[in-house]
C-alpha cells in the first residue's frame, strides 16, 4: 500500500449523503403491525382462526393447519362449555355442581398433559403446545354430543333416552379419536403409533363414558 500514501482527494468531491443500497420495493404493509390494528380486527381475526379449526375437526383429513396455527382459545372454550353442561348431575344431588366443573376441566387438561409427554417420550416430532392443541379442538365433537343428550334428556331419561344417546355418544366417540389421529398420526414413528394412539383412545373413552351417564338432577 506504500502508492496510496501519494493519492490525494480534491476538497472539491463531495462526502456528504445517505448510504443506502436499494434492495426492493417497499410495501406499505411491512410497516403495518398487529399492535396498530383496532381491537375489533383483531377478535375478529383470532374468532376466523378458531373457526377454521372447528371446521378442520368436523370434516378431519390429514392437514398441518392445526398444528402450523396452534393456539389454546378453541379448547380452553370447548373444555368449559363441556364442564358447564355436565355440572349439575344426579351423582352430586346435594352439591351445587361445583367440584363437578373442576372435575372435568382437570380430567381435559391433565389428560391432555400426559398424552403430550407419552408422545413426546416416544419420540414425537410437534411440539408441546401443538399436541394440546390437536387435543383440546378434538373434544368438539364429543361436545356437541352433551349437547345432544341434554337436549334428549329434557324428553325424558327411559330406555329410548338412552338408546339414543348411546348412538351419538359412540358416534361422536369416533369421530373425535379419528380426527385427532389424522393430524397426530403423522408425527410419531411408525412402529410407535398404537402406543400413541391408545392412551388418545383411553382419553376420549373417560370423556364420553362421563357424558353417556350424566342424569340431570
Amino acid at each position: 500500500f506504500a502508492g496510496l500514501a501519494d493519492v490525494s482527494i480534491s476538497e472539491d468531491i463531495p462526502v456528504e449523503g445517505e448510504i443506502t443500497v436499494p434492495v426492493g420495493s417497499h410495501s406499505p404493509d411491512e410497516d403495518y403491525s398487529t399492535l396498530d390494528e383496532p381491537v375489533r380486527d383483531t377478535i375478529m381475526r383470532d374468532l376466523k382462526a378458531v373457526g377454521k379449526k372447528f371446521v378442520h375437526v368436523m370434516y378431519p383429513k390429514k392437514s398441518s393447519a392445526l398444528l402450523r396455527d396452534w393456539d389454546l382459545w378453541g379448547p380452553l372454550v370447548l373444555c368449559v362449555s363441556l364442564a358447564l353442561m355436565l355440572q349439575g348431575g344426579s351423582a352430586d344431588s346435594k352439591e351445587d355442581g361445583g367440584p363437578q366443573f373442576a372435575e372435568v376441566f382437570v380430567i381435559i387438561w391433565f389428560g391432555a398433559v400426559v398424552i403430550t409427554l407419552n408422545s413426546k417420550l416416544l419420540g414425537g416430532t410437534i411440539s408441546f403446545f401443538q399436541s394440546l392443541c390437536v387435543l383440546g379442538y378434538c373434544v368438539l365433537p364429543l361436545t356437541v354430543a352433551m349437547l345432544v343428550c341434554r337436549l334428549v334428556l329434557l324428553a325424558g331419561s327411559g330406555t329410548v333416552s338412552f338408546i339414543i344417546r348411546l348412538i351419538v355418544v359412540v358416534a361422536m366417540f369416533g369421530w373425535s379419536t379419528l380426527a385427532s389421529t389424522a393430524f397426530l398420526a403423522d408425527s410419531q414413528p411408525p412402529n410407535r403409533k398404537a402406543l400413541v394412539v391408545y392412551p388418545i383412545f383411553l382419553f376420549y373413552f373417560v370423556i364420553s363414558w362421563m357424558i353417556l351417564t350424566f342424569t340431570p338432577q
